[in-house]
């Protein structure tokens, strides 16, 4: 066990004198899972409010697929992703592989059906009573979908934390549409997975410790929402 207090002891001073290795792997993995949640963000908050607040047209299919997607793998998307923007693929003369922005697509798929299902679910866990009592009142459609969405603002900031901490600590997808490139693709839980394997333990640990105080920032947002949506 000793060498784990070691790589404990090192990994706290790498933390207190970041090399530029740390930084440029900790910049890599805000910039891409900013990248990510914006988009999933932008797409998936209008469709999965729709699903919850509207009924149309293939409505039941739209929302099982986006369930299904829920449990689809990491590995998978990063393939699929992988086929379209390698420089065979239809995409290839763009030059994602291998950057963040290609590696931000296959983490906002990821993403995209976790902010979309449970935007659904946050807007149908309102009490339809409130929508009544609005239309009574003489509210217009407009006004009863916004003030709809005031209502679930809370739940709905769950989702988005609950879906960056879910982006943030995925390492297949960033592996296989980044390539694990140093300072330019490697983010710290491809570099956690790397300098383990090299047995480069205080490298991992330092990063892992990094990782940690997210995943907390992460669950005091989340804390803060469920107490707000409840009040």
């Amino acid at each position: 066990m000793e060498y784990l207090a070691d790589g404990l002891a090192a990994a706290l001073h790498l933390l207190l004198h970041l090399d530029d290795a740390t930084r440029a792997a900790i910049a890599a993995t805000l910039l891409s899972t900013g990248y990510a949640m914006t988009a999933a963000m932008l797409l998936g908050l209008p469709v999965g409010f729709a699903l919850g607040y509207a009924n149309f047209p293939g409505k039941r299919a739209l929302r099982l697929l986006s369930d299904t997607l829920l449990a689809f793998p990491t590995v998978l998307i990063g393939l699929l992703v992988y086929a379209f923007i390698t420089y065979r693929g239809p995409l290839g003369e763009w030059g994602l592989l291998f950057t963040l922005p290609g590696m931000a697509i296959g983490q906002a798929v990821l993403a995209l059906p976790i902010v979309v299902s449970w935007t659904a679910q946050a807007v149908e866990s309102l009490d339809p009573r409130c929508r009544e009592t609005l239309l009574t009142l003489g509210a217009r459609p407009l006004q009863v979908a916004r003030l709809t969405l005031w209502e679930c603002r809370y739940a709905i900031g769950m989702v988005c934390v609950t879906a960056f901490g879910r982006v943030i600590t995925e390492v297949g997808i960033a592996m296989m549409l980044g390539g694990n490139i140093r300072y330019a693709t490697r983010t710290m839980t491809t570099a956690i997975a790397l300098e383990t394997s090299k047995g480069e333990f205080a490298q991992g640990i330092a990063l892992g410790l990094v990782l940690l105080l997210m995943a907390f920032a992460v669950n005091l947002l989340l804390a803060f929402f469920r107490r707000r949506g409840r009040a």
